[in-house]
């Protein structure tokens, strides 16, 4: 079958997924318009500030849509077809569930931050846990997404522009550029400059996402191969499972995103609001690993050209090849602008969180301005430092981080359901299975794991999943802390 059929069915199952599946979980969750939000409740001009739905949404798209949903199908593309299907089965099961609990269940804890809404709902061990794991996570990402915007951002500037020395032209001015603009949209009130300039984003975004699909269609230079069904298609054989289950995070589950639905949290009017919100900007997520896993696959003509055209420059140059190749020198400037916004505008919320988790625990109000910057400053700091080191190795461990938090959470969805008598399976299902896939892969992982051969890895991680399941059963309705009334 081609790739362009595979692609076709993708997306309408995303939307059928969107429809049936996350009316589905709304109502097992069960939404309360009835219920006042934080955003009424709470509301404080800085982080806790009523939005208008249409603009919550699209700020939320773009907070948890960062490089992953680009350069993750990308990489995962290798693998062929089976790609696609991680990311849709991915993103309605998992992925969606995942950031609409987030998000509920923030509500429902007055706007409450991840490690609080584990500690509910795991354990008063859990939420210690999660304080340190969240931070070190949310700085990670920050570092993470300034690098390959600002690789991109330099790629746009001809190569004589380059040669000439014009400063603005290097990686290092945008570095520098980009870490100024996270550090004031940290510490500016949530509606001042990231309410008001992400629809400017999100133009350029839905540009992209949509104009590079309808141009894999159009453009007379690209022809749809036939791929071979479900098997793996990796040039070096790497297993499929676990590998492209880390390496297609965002683009179909990712803990990141759990850190940044409860900033929305603090803005949604009605809890009903929480299905296009959370699970469908998830959806959307999946839309952008759809496209891009499928260019991958289509525009190099197999895994093994795209191999060749990785090892030449890495995602980000087939981001920028591509881009233009498929709309033009204009339209691809564009689209690469397109993808640059995704790290931008995560990096951003991700230090953002980072402040907003060390005041919850400091207990330290965030409304007057100086408070925030003794957070904000030693978290920039840092945040400098690490960007020094190399890229792969941070990307590495963030990878992995980011799909065990994935699956902390979904355990404590979980928990949530389960105490309640609701069907828990919703959670506890996509629960096990990352379970299963971060053991495994940290068993089998050569560099940062424990380099344990494939099959004895498989088996520990299944082996884990299975006991982490079994201990839910017997304690789940049992091991929460602190829950708030009603809630």
């Amino acid at each position: 079958m081609p790739n362009s059929m595979y692609f076709v069915i993708s997306v309408v199952a995303l939307i059928l997924g969107y429809v049936l599946y996350g009316t589905f979980v709304q109502k097992v969750f069960g939404a309360d318009d009835k219920r006042p939000t934080p955003a009424k409740t709470m509301a404080d001009g800085v982080d806790f500030v009523e939005m208008p739905s249409w603009r919550i949404w699209l700020i939320q798209l773009l907070n948890i849509a960062g490089v992953g949903p680009v350069f993750g199908p990308i990489l995962g593309a290798l693998w062929g077809p089976a790609a696609l299907l991680w990311i849709v089965i991915g993103t309605i099961f998992a992925g969606a569930v995942h950031d609409y609990f987030a998000g509920m269940l923030s509500i429902r804890y007055q706007g409450a931050n991840v490690p609080d809404i584990v500690g509910y709902n795991l354990g008063n061990i859990a939420k210690q846990f999660m304080r340190l794991f969240s931070v070190v996570l949310l700085v990670l990402v920050g570092v993470v997404f300034v690098g390959a915007p600002a690789g991109l951002l330099s790629s746009l500037f001809p190569a004589d522009v380059k040669a000439s020395g014009a400063i603005y032209s290097t990686k290092t001015f945008w570095v520098w550029i980009i870490f100024a603009y996270y550090f004031v949209a940290t510490i500016m009130p949530i509606d001042k400059i990231i309410g008001r300039i992400y629809p400017l984003f999100g133009a350029v975004l839905i540009f992209m996402a949509v104009g590079v699909s309808v141009m894999l269609f159009l453009n007379p230079d690209i022809s749809f191969y036939n791929s071979a069904e479900m098997v793996n298609q990796h040039p070096k054989q790497l297993p499929l499972y676990p590998l492209v289950f880390i390496t297609i995070a965002c683009g179909a589950i990712s803990g990141f995103h759990s850190t940044q639905s409860p900033l929305m949290a603090r803005c949604v009017a009605r809890e009903s609001l929480g299905k296009p919100i959370f699970y469908g900007s998830m959806i959307s997520e999946g839309f952008i690993g759809l496209v891009w896993a499928t260019v991958g696959m289509s525009f190099y003509h197999g895994s093994p050209d795209l191999a060749a055209a990785l090892a030449g420059g890495g995602p980000g140059k087939i981001v920028t090849d591509s881009s233009i190749a498929l709309l033009g020198t204009v339209g691809g400037i564009l689209a690469i602008l397109g993808v640059v916004v995704l790290p931008i505008t995560s990096g951003d919320t991700a230090f953002r969180a980072a402040r907003l988790t060390i005041a919850e625990v400091a207990k330290y109000s965030q409304r007057p301005v100086p408070n925030r910057l003794y957070i904000a400053v030693p978290v920039f700091i840092i945040g400098i430092f690490l960007n020094n080191i190399s890229f792969d190795v941070i990307w590495r461990y963030f990878g992995w981080a980011n799909q065990t938090l994935a699956m902390i959470v979904l355990w404590a969805g979980a928990a949530y359901l389960y105490r309640r008598d609701k069907f828990h399976w919703i959670c506890s299902i996509p629960a096990t299975f990352m379970t299963a896939v971060t053991i495994s892969y940290i068993c089998y992982e050569p560099k940062m794991g424990f380099n344990i051969p494939i099959d004895y890895s498989n088996i520990i991680g299944v082996a884990i999943a299975i006991v982490a399941f079994v201990a839910f059963m017997i304690g789940g309705r049992r091991c929460g802390v602190g829950e708030p009334e009603n809630a």
